[in-house]
């Protein structure tokens, strides 16, 4: 399913992002995989879209301009406040109307479950609580909470308009969207860190002896290289976990998740490639990549 949560992995070289953080302006980022494609059913391309303009918005709050982490914050509780103002059924603020006023439609009509998104809300708080600190994740099991809130909830959501909710098609869709949250980690080791940004955990830079002054300093070595290529083997085992999933969704839906699938797995194939030497440089997939893709997708 289309990955609408914070930065994920890029296809190709990504151009600036260049909505405001507080704006209501046509989202104009870009972004590794279609939202309300031509692969969607038409019927769900405004709820979907919305939903994307939601999260990009609360994003962009987040990361981007030149607030600071206390603004951020404040500007995310009142996002909050605004979220649930709507799903009560009240009118849509002024601020944020471009985006509360399709997300109420598709609340509305679709029932949407307003938990998922809140528990994204949660998760772009914590990333700026994180980063202001410095903080990085212990294990991967707090990290993985995190892509439960961060990532998992778009998946859950885009199940939910496609009417799927067995269990097992859940669980698959949280392998799939915590890989693709990993595998964007992984591509973006070289912009993230030097932003205090750290998604490789505490027990595992301790597993392979590397210290978090070699990462800050982008110091390449045989250690961070098995480090990053560790984390490259745990998300492409999760993806995998998850790829399932692709036959069990109908017609288009089912298409254009064999294209996520791939296109994850094919960033994974550019980071293993590059033998740990993401640290220094950002992999980015060309127009073969594209059609490599294309053909795995037909034979998933």
């Amino acid at each position: 399913m289309p990955s609408v949560t914070s930065s994920p992995p890029s296809p190709s070289p990504s151009s600036p992002r260049t909505v405001a953080p507080t704006t209501a302006a046509p989202v104009t980022h870009y972004e590794n995989f279609p939202v309300a494609s031509l692969l969607c059913p038409p019927r769900l391309r405004q709820p979907i879209a919305a939903i994307y303009a939601f999260a990009r918005t609360a994003d962009d709050i987040a990361d981007e301009g030149q607030a600071t982490a206390a603004e951020r914050l404040a500007d995310l509780a009142t996002y909050r406040a605004e979220l649930r103002a709507v799903a009560a059924g009240q009118p849509p603020g002024a601020r944020w109307a471009g985006v509360f006023g399709p997300l109420q439609a598709a609340l509305h009509s679709h029932q949407l479950p307003v938990r998922l998104l809140k528990d994204l809300l949660d998760a772009f708080a914590q990333d700026v609580a994180m980063t202001e600190a410095g903080a990085s994740y212990a294990d991967r099991t707090q990290l993985l909470d995190y892509c439960r809130r961060s990532a998992n909830p778009v998946g859950r959501l885009l199940l939910h308009l496609y009417g799927v909710q067995d269990e097992a098609a859940l669980r698959e869709s949280d392998a799939i969207c915590s890989a693709l949250q990993l595998i964007n980690f992984w591509q973006d080791l070289s912009v993230d860190l030097p932003r205090a940004r750290h998604y490789l955990t505490d027990a595992d830079c301790a597993a392979h002896g590397v210290a978090r002054a070699e990462l800050a300093a982008q110091q390449r070595s045989a250690a961070t290289d098995a480090l990053i290529l560790d984390g490259a083997a745990w998300a492409r085992a999760l993806m995998l976990e998850g790829a399932p999933l692709v036959r069990r969704l109908p017609g288009r839906a089912g298409w254009e998740l064999r294209l996520v699938v791939q296109g994850g797995l094919t960033i994974l194939d550019k980071v293993e490639a590059l033998q740990g030497a993401s640290l220094c440089r950002r992999p980015v997939l060309g127009p073969l990549d594209w059609l490599r893709m294309a053909g795995r997708a037909l034979t998933m």
